[in-house]
């Protein structure tokens, strides 16, 4: 449940890079380059692209079963054997 929340998430961040970049270059041609605004737009696309491939990962790893259920003593007995 956990992996789907971290890849819709992750979605969900790539939409808003691109949200972004978008604004981004909007403010650029109003603003111009020097802006502040523009600045921390271009930080915000990063930012948001870099949290959405973080979370695309954690979202879609082949993770084995974590359970501890039989961990106790049949790993010790199997190398016995």
């Amino acid at each position: 449940m956990g992996q789907k929340i971290s890849f819709g998430l992750a979605l969900l961040s790539y939409l808003a890079a691109f949200l972004s970049s978008v604004s981004f270059f909007y403010f650029r041609g109003e603003l111009g380059g020097d802006d502040p605004v523009v600045a921390s737009l271009g930080s915000t696309i990063v930012f948001f692209i870099g949290v959405g491939i973080v979370l695309h990962v954690m979202g879609r790893v082949d993770l084995p079963s974590l359970s501890l259920k039989g961990a106790g003593g049949n790993q010790a007995d199997d190398d016995r054997n």
